[in-house]
């Protein structure tokens, strides 16, 4: 090769590297993906507002699993209540049912021939 295309060469053969650097680096421990894979995950979350969320999470592995009931801000991120782990479904959309139930009766109830204007 003459001297002249040795730096692009070069050039293009750093671009080539780096997708399979980050590639690699993705499926390592060094990425931080890795270490962590299967020790957390979300149980539930719950939209109180814009910006304030309670989101419940499992950490842990075996005996020493636990649930965190998280209060999430936009400044802030506090631990509410440490719990043991619920069964499977505890903490899911079957909570929701009876609010919603009541809701959809009492809207029933308030329109039913009441029309009015805005």
């Amino acid at each position: 090769m003459s001297n002249n295309l040795l730096p692009i060469f070069w050039f293009f053969a750093i671009l080539a590297l780096i997708p399979a650097l980050l590639w690699l680096l993705k499926r390592t421990p060094l990425g931080g993906s890795a270490g962590t894979h299967g020790q957390m995950r979300t149980v539930a979350v719950l939209q109180l507002s814009p910006s304030q969320r309670l989101v419940t999470v499992e950490v842990g592995q075996g005996e020493d699993r636990r649930w965190l009931v998280l209060g999430v801000t936009a400044q802030q991120i506090s631990t509410l209540h440490v719990l043991p782990p619920q069964p499977e479904g505890a903490a899911g959309p079957a909570t929701a049912a009876p609010f919603a139930q009541m809701l959809m009766a009492r809207l029933k109830k308030d329109g039913s021939g009441d029309q009015r204007a805005p």
